[in-house]
């Protein structure tokens, strides 16, 4: 079991850059795929990036490729999202999620964090 906790969002400018931290307790965290995904109020959620669990491999939802960039640190149990251009269409709650297998599909990850609220202001 993991636990996982978010932080880092905030409200910024379109054009700004944020970087989110999932931040997990135990020492069986470098062992799960980490998925970030987000949810807008009156949408539903959907996913952004996602990294394997050695961090080799990495995948970005269309929308933010080239702009976000995801990450992790095994030393400190802590996977980021880095969010550079951002735009108001990103604004929405960002969860992370850990799971056994680097997926877009949200049913597929066992554990989440509380979530942390990204503000995007045109």
């Amino acid at each position: 079991q993991v636990q996982l906790v978010e932080s880092g969002g905030g409200l910024v400018q379109a054009g700004d850059s944020l970087r989110l931290s999932c931040t997990g307790s135990g020492r069986t965290f470098s062992s799960y795929a980490i998925g970030w995904f987000r949810q807008a109020p009156g949408k539903e959620r959907e996913f952004v990036a996602v990294i394997s669990r050695s961090g080799a491999g990495t995948s970005n939802t269309d929308s933010v490729k080239g702009r976000f960039t995801i990450s992790r640190d095994h030393a400190k149990n802590t996977v980021y999202l880095q969010m550079n251009s951002l735009k108001p269409e990103d604004t929405a709650v960002y969860y992370c999620a850990a799971g056994g297998l680097a997926s877009q599909i949200w049913g597929n990850y066992a554990y989440w964090g509380q979530g942390t609220q990204v503000t995007v202001s045109s």
